[in-house]
C-alpha cells in the first residue's frame, strides 16, 4: 500500500469520491514511475521536485499545482467559477472534477518539471 493509498483510506464520502477522481486524472497524465509521497501532509507526485499535490478541504478538494499551474489555467478556472489562489485550486464537492482542465494543468506541470530536469 502506497502512502497515497494510506492517506485516502482515511477519507470517506464525497471527499473520497472527488479525491479518487483527482488521483485517476493525475495518474493518467504523469510519466510512469513518477515518485509518490506525502509533502505538507498531502498526497504528492514528484518529478524533479514537487509536481502536484491534492488534498481535502472543508467543503472541497484541492489541487495544488503551484503558482505556474494556476497561472496557466486562470482563464479557464475563472470561466468555470472555480476558486483559486496563488498555488491552489478548489473543486466543490457537489460537482464532478473537470477532468480536461485537471489533465491540462498536470500535463503543463509535467512539461515544466521535465524541462527543469533537463536544465539540471
Amino acid at each position: 500500500m502506497s502512502v497515497i493509498d494510506e492517506y485516502l483510506a482515511g477519507v470517506s464520502g464525497a471527499h473520497r469520491v472527488r479525491l479518487d477522481e483527482l488521483r485517476a486524472i493525475i495518474e493518467a497524465h504523469v510519466p510512469q514511475g513518477v515518485e509518490q509521497g506525502l509533502s505538507y501532509g498531502m498526497p504528492t507526485y514528484k518529478l524533479n521536485g514537487n509536481l502536484v499535490h491534492f488534498a481535502t478541504g472543508k467543503n472541497h478538494v484541492g489541487l495544488y499545482p503551484g503558482p505556474s499551474g494556476v497561472t496557466f489555467a486562470t482563464e479557464r478556472l475563472d470561466a468555470l467559477g472555480l476558486k483559486h489562489s496563488k498555488g491552489a485550486v478548489q473543486f466543490p464537492l457537489d460537482h464532478p472534477v473537470p477532468a480536461d482542465l485537471v489533465a491540462d494543468i498536470v500535463a503543463f506541470r509535467v512539461a515544466e518539471q521535465e524541462q527543469k530536469g533537463r536544465r539540471g
